[in-house]
C-alpha cells in the first residue's frame, strides 16, 4: 500500500501563520510521507526474501514508527487547522468532556496553553482515553515515542522549532496564539464525536 500525501493548500492566509512557514512546514510533512512509503517498501522486500533477522531488518522495523507518526501527526496537525478559525460549541460533546475532565473550557486551555510553551520540542496532543471516558493533555517528545497507548488524538499541536520559528523566532508564545486563531473546531468537535 502507498500512502498519499494531503493537500493542505486551502490553509493559505491563515492569521498568524505566514505562507511561507506553512509551505515550508507542507515540504517536510511530504517528505515523511515519502521516507514511510520507502521504508516500508524496503522492509516488505526483506520480508518476501525472509530475511528477518539482518541489522537492516531490525532497524527499519525500528524506524517505521518515527515516519509513520511524524507523517500521521502532521495529518492531524494540518487537519486541526482551517483559515480564520472556528469558534467552539459550548454545546458540544467535546466542549461538555472537557469541562469533566479539566474543570472547564478554560482551564483546558490554560493547560494546553502552558504545555505547549514549554522548554523542548515535541508534540502536545490532547488525547481522549476510550477506556476510561477521559481526556488528558500530553506531551510527546518524539514522533514513535510517549503516545498513550489505547488513547485517540484529538487536538493535535506541532511545537518542533520548524513549525514556529520562521514567524516568531524563539518567541513560541506568538505561534500559539496563532494556533488557538486558527483551530478548526468543527474539525476537533467531530473527532470527539466520532469516537465517543
Amino acid at each position: 500500500m502507498i500512502y498519499s500525501t494531503q493537500n493542505y493548500k486551502h490553509l493559505s492566509k491563515m492569521e498568524g501563520l505566514s505562507d511561507e512557514l506553512i509551505n515550508n512546514h507542507f515540504t517536510l510533512y511530504e517528505g515523511y510521507v515519502k521516507n514511510f512509503n520507502l521504508l516500508n517498501d524496503l522492509i516488505l522486500s526483506l520480508e518476501k526474501k525472509g530475511d528477518f533477522t539482518s541489522l537492516a531488518y531490525a532497524e527499519m522495523n525500528r524506524r517505521f514508527g518515527w515516519e509513520f507518526n511524524g507523517m500521521r501527526l502532521h495529518e492531524y496537525y494540518f487537519e486541526n487547522l482551517v483559515r480564520s478559525g472556528r469558534e467552539h460549541n459550548h454545546m458540544s460533546k467535546l466542549h461538555k468532556q472537557l469541562a469533566k475532565s479539566f474543570g472547564s473550557h478554560g482551564k483546558w486551555e490554560k493547560d494546553f496553553r502552558a504545555m505547549c510553551a514549554m522548554r523542548g520540542v515535541g508534540w502536545v496532543i490532547l488525547y481522549y482515553d476510550l477506556s476510561q471516558k477521559e481526556l488528558f493533555n500530553v506531551w510527546v517528545n518524539e514522533h514513535d515515542t510517549g503516545h498513550l497507548a489505547g488513547c485517540v488524538p484529538i487536538i493535535v499541536c506541532d511545537c518542533f522549532e520548524h513549525a514556529y520559528m520562521l514567524d516568531y523566532g524563539t518567541k513560541r508564545t506568538g505561534y500559539i496564539d496563532a494556533f488557538f486563531k486558527n483551530l478548526n473546531w468543527t474539525k476537533v468537535e467531530k473527532r470527539f464525536a466520532d469516537v465517543k
